[in-house]
């Protein structure tokens, strides 16, 4: 009898050993991807190793890509709910048959493995495995020079402080050309049918809101572009509101030639208030999944895992970018849902530049650019608050080294010193740097002192709309020191020192670098090989320009060199200063 056991045992353990898994997706012939075969479940044999089963397909190209894996036929297969992000550099999505779909963007080896239980997937180039940090192909351009204003803060379109920022105020002042001429990039607020600021939205294609007309937002878009300058779009998926009752009934989105959509209670997450609150009316209805992120109470969430939802949001992010002529997006509460799908929608819409608004501490906001395939940057909420530890005191610690820059992701940081949520608001929200004061001439030294560290620092900064039209000359001439150095989103910063009354650092553009000393115990003494750029309240910057110059033509013999003077560069040769561009100026 325990022979027979034994045997039986053997002969189990050799059927595990000796059993085959396939790969089986949406091969095409002359494409490596499933060695060419369309849905063949025993048509990619993995080899065995160790309990692992592998399948490499080498120089798969660019393209959108689905598979599962088989024991030969269909009567057992895994997919979607068997894959394991842990230990796979890709991010892929499922759809209605629970595939794994995925796209690849470089080609590049894609290998499938299998434990038995769980999928992994991974791509190579060379043999080398892809730094997912090396995977954003939208939305995220490399080493940007490019400086970001938020034309907006809370109550700006009722208020009278600073400005009132409608788009006709915006256009008679001429306060957009001075954006389009100043910024690279102006972050408008919500375009959509809702009350104040527009957060709660409930059409996304009526475009007339408290801050004007469609016709007007679009003249202000053109005004900016006209000067050069990009407009991101501020785009709220995470939430929509209803036109009847909890979930009863929803607006029609209407995106012409991208599609009308119009969303019921069967594409709001289970989780809502429209289906848990005792008061709702809306309890009983069809309720979509599970929220893939944190609820917003209120508002009813959007269930992204729905391929409606997805589509609708595909077809707004397109038609934003087609019929509004916005050049990329700011995300409204992402972390409302899963990063996958932010990235989903960029990689539909192609937009130039994408932030996300992950407000969180500094692990979850890498685990949210990890989830969104790095096709986003995010707002850096952990440096922003060690603004707010320092409030312009004289303790620099906590400026040294701080938020997505001490993990290396300066490229995928927007750097900021307050916003529309963290600024002075009569629903007292909190968080604001300098406490809750709207009189900022009397925080003047602090202000341009930290908005001196933003400018002059990696990652994209993005000026906050009060501080820049109280202090316009002064930010102004700070924006174009970076602009002359060519400080970039992933600049290297060196010699960084802090402490009591003291901060001091290199910072390296495309064009030269800068000395940044802050702090009243700094060292003013001017550095070898640098001018003095600027003598502010608390710090002073000082800057140096690479030389020889061989990319501009100025007739004579003499090698000429770069020289900066109030923030505009100069070429100077044989004792004459000329412009970038080859023509003489008086001095």
């Amino acid at each position: 009898m325990r022979k027979l056991f034994l045997s039986i045992v053997c002969v189990l353990l050799t059927m595990q050993m000796m059993a085959a898994y396939y790969v089986a997706g949406n091969g095409s012939a002359g494409n490596p991807w499933c060695d060419g075969k369309s849905w063949d479940p025993a048509g990619s044999v993995m080899t065995e190793q160790s309990g692992v089963w592998t399948k490499t397909f080498k120089s798969v190209p660019l393209g959108s890509y689905q598979f599962k894996v088989t024991n030969g036929s269909w009567s057992t297969n895994f997919g979607y709910d068997s894959f394991s992000q842990d230990g796979s550099n890709f991010y892929p999505d499922t759809n209605s048959d629970g595939n794994i779909v995925f796209s690849v963007d470089e080609q590049q080896d894609i290998t499938v493995s299998f434990n038995g239980t769980k999928i992994f997937l991974n791509g190579s180039i060379g043999g080398k495995q892809v730094d997912p940090s090396e995977q954003g192909i939208v939305g995220v351009p490399s080493e940007y020079e490019g400086v970001m204003l938020q034309a907006f803060y809370w109550e700006a379109q009722k208020l009278d402080t600073y400005s009132r920022l409608k788009y006709i105020d915006l256009l008679n002042s001429g306060l957009a050309d001075e954006m389009g001429k100043t910024f690279d990039l102006v972050w408008m607020p919500p375009a959509g049918q809702g009350g104040g600021v527009g957060y709660y939205c409930n059409c996304y294609s009526k475009l007339d809101s408290d801050w004007g007309t469609k016709a007007k937002l679009q003249e202000v878009i053109g005004k900016l572009h006209e000067n050069g300058c990009m407009v991101l779009a501020d785009i709220v998926i995470n939430h929509f509101n209803s036109s009847r009752g909890w979930a009863q009934a929803f607006n029609t989105n209407n995106f012409g030639s991208f599609g009308s959509f119009t969303i019921s209670s069967k594409h709001i997450c289970s989780g809502d208030e429209a289906f848990t609150d005792s008061s709702s009316d809306s309890k009983n209805l069809e309720k979509g999944a599970a929220d893939t992120g944190t609820n917003d109470g209120g508002c009813r969430d959007l269930d992204h895992t729905n391929s409606y939802v997805q589509d609708m949001c595909k077809a707004y992010t397109k038609w934003m970018r087609s019929e509004m002529q916005y050049d990329g997006f700011r995300y409204d509460m992402t972390l409302g849902y899963h990063g996958k799908y932010l990235s989903m929608y960029n990689v539909e819409s192609n937009p130039f530049f994408s932030v996300s608004e992950c407000w969180s501490d500094l692990a979850t906001i890498q685990s949210h650019l990890k989830a969104a395939n790095y096709n986003t940057l995010a707002f850096d909420f952990p440096m922003k608050y060690k603004f707010n530890d320092w409030k312009g005191g004289a303790n620099y610690t906590n400026l040294k080294n701080k938020g997505l820059r001490s993990v290396g992701l300066t490229k995928n940081a927007v750097t900021f010193i307050d916003n529309h949520d963290t600024f002075h608001r009569s629903d007292n929200q909190g968080g604001e740097f300098l406490g809750y004061n709207t009189n900022l001439s009397n925080k003047k030294r602090q202000i341009i002192e930290a908005n001196a560290y933003l400018l002059m620092m990696p990652g994209v900064p993005c000026v906050f709309w009060p501080h820049w039209y109280t202090f316009r000359k002064e930010i102004n001439d700070l924006i174009a020191i970076r602009k002359a150095v060519g400080i970039h989103s992933e600049s290297v910063v060196t010699d960084e020192t802090a402490g009591t009354n003291t901060y001091s650092a290199t910072i390296e553009g495309h064009h030269g670098s800068v000395i940044l000393r802050m702090g009243s115990a700094r060292d003013t003494s001017i550095p070898k090989g640098y001018g003095v750029e600027y003598r502010g309240d608390n710090f002073d910057i000082y800057s140096t320009l690479k030389t020889p110059v061989d990319d501009v033509t100025v007739e004579g013999s003499a090698k000429p060199s770069k020289m900066m003077e109030n923030g505009q560069v100069y070429i100077l040769k044989e004792g004459e200063r000329y412009s970038v561009d080859g023509r003489m100026v008086e001095r």
